[in-house]
């Protein structure tokens, strides 16, 4: 996500002339321009092929399913004991 968050500021500043991304031109320097796309797709690529995209998703599900036990368990009244004193 973060190499086309790169991209599309660096094709924002090139079409507003903004800093030395500015200078760059599309006949000389394209490659330079496209290449935090070309990044992307081979992060994407590798993240799907090794299973660390899937990986992920299940820790976030494990996360909410573990926060939501905890929170019936609370509500039983059968959570962590709390101390009196």
């Amino acid at each position: 996500m973060w190499f086309v968050v790169i991209g599309v500021a660096m094709l924002v500043m090139n079409l507003a002339g903004i800093g030395p991304v500015g200078t760059w031109t599309w006949r000389d320097d394209w490659w330079l321009l496209l290449m935090p796309f070309g990044l992307a797709i081979l992060w994407w690529l590798w993240a799907d092929s090794s299973g660390w995209t899937q990986r992920k998703a299940m820790e976030k599900v494990d996360a909410k399913r573990e926060g939501r036990r905890e929170k019936h368990l609370d509500a039983l009244g059968m959570g962590p004991k709390k101390s009196r004193r």
